[in-house]
């Protein structure tokens, strides 16, 4: 049985206030393609479908054209499942209605993880879905104490696994940081004030696990994989090769994974140069509407350098003076800030003007109002 897996399409994302949707389109209509010329037994698709809880009204739009070409035009069943970006609630939307044509939605945790079965000549394939929740989705869902996201995440599977008929091959579709995951900067955290990550183990008896969250492709073990995200979303990926990935099951439920390959509209790139001799570089550059980041070497001052640069590279996104981003510089120290979390940066806020740390009661009510303000921004932002 063959699937093609997918992940974090951030439909609607805004990059340095440009916005993606084109390029997404782009990349979508590449997946169409390969979905009509693959014919994969299922599409799979592991959350974060949108950038935001309430997305453009032409990210919806997107989602809609693409998901009418893959389900009603290629008659290829997809499940698709909420990531932490997305609203539960709003993918859940006409999830019993759709599933009779073959696109099977979970957005909100459920005691009953929704399960496709599909068949090929050797037998029965399950693919079970599990959305994103927060242990107090999954805790209600339940009707159990449940402190941890991995405890939620395993109180899931250990359900699925407690009705899973033996001999059967099995299919978990989530979205998740597992432990030994590379991360990017792209990628927003699943916890405040503690480890979203669960271990790999968690997913034992499972044939493979089709994962999303972190934006580079990879394999942790042999059969827990990332497809990665559709585009390139921070810097800390520019060297990422995005891709799809077909996935094929034997009869055994022994997996082979391959990576296809994405060609994007504009790349994402870093130059590093003298102004001058970037902007002659960038006239003759077959790529010049890349999307850009430029790093200057000059050392003396420089006049609207945005301006200039963008008459050789049009999508320059932003400049960044290497002289003042040496260790210890401004430059050093602004990376440090992006890098470091809410939680941590308001502990060194107080830490600062107070001259004494917070101590452990006010850490557990920061850390509580940070969780209530995330949860409140998916829903509103």
């Amino acid at each position: 049985m063959r699937f093609l897996h997918t992940a974090d399409w951030h439909l609607g994302r805004i990059f340095h206030a440009r916005s993606l949707l084109e390029d997404q389109a782009h990349v979508l209509d590449q997946f169409v393609e390969l979905v009509r010329d693959v014919r994969p037994d299922a599409v799979l698709i592991a959350g974060d479908v949108y950038d935001r809880a309430v997305p453009p009204p032409e990210a919806v739009a997107l989602l809609d054209d693409v998901l009418a070409r893959i389900v009603v035009d290629a008659g290829v069943p997809v499940v698709m499942i909420a990531g932490n970006h997305d609203s539960a609630q709003r993918l859940d939307f006409g999830a019993r209605l759709l599933s009779a044509r073959g696109l099977h939605v979970a957005g909100r945790a459920s005691a009953d993880a929704t399960c496709v079965t599909l068949h090929d000549a050797h037998g029965e394939v399950r693919i079970y879905a599990l959305p994103y929740a927060e242990p107090a989705a999954v805790r209600d869902a339940f009707g159990v104490e449940l402190s941890s996201h991995e405890a939620a995440l395993g109180a899931q599977l250990d359900a699925i696994r407690a009705s899973h008929p033996p001999g059967v091959r099995a299919v978990a579709v989530a979205h998740a940081f597992v432990v030994g995951g590379a991360v990017s900067e792209s990628e927003r955290p699943l916890s405040v004030g503690g480890s979203g990550a669960v271990a790999a183990e968690l997913f034992h008896g499972f044939d493979f696990v089709a994962l999303g969250h972190l934006h580079r492709p990879q394999t942790i073990g042999t059969r827990v994989h990332y497809a990665g995200s559709l585009l390139k979303y921070s810097l800390s990926e520019t060297e990422h090769r995005k891709s799809v990935s077909l996935i094929e099951i034997d009869q055994n439920g022994e997996v082979r994974i391959e990576a296809i390959a994405l060609q994007p509209l504009r790349d994402l790139r870093i130059v590093n140069g003298e102004l001058a001799q970037l902007i002659t570089a960038g006239i003759a550059d077959a790529r010049r509407d890349d999307y850009i980041h430029a790093v200057l070497t000059d050392t003396g001052a420089l006049l609207d350098p945005m301006a200039r640069l963008r008459e050789a590279y049009p999508n320059t996104l932003a400049i960044e003076r290497a002289i003042l981003s040496r260790s210890g510089t401004a430059g050093e120290a602004s990376r440090r800030v992006r890098e470091t979390d809410t939680g941590n940066l308001f502990a060194s806020f107080f830490r600062e003007v107070a001259d004494i740390d917070l101590d452990s009661e006010q850490r557990r009510a920061l850390d509580a109002l940070l969780a209530r303000m995330e949860a409140s921004e998916r829903e509103s932002a």
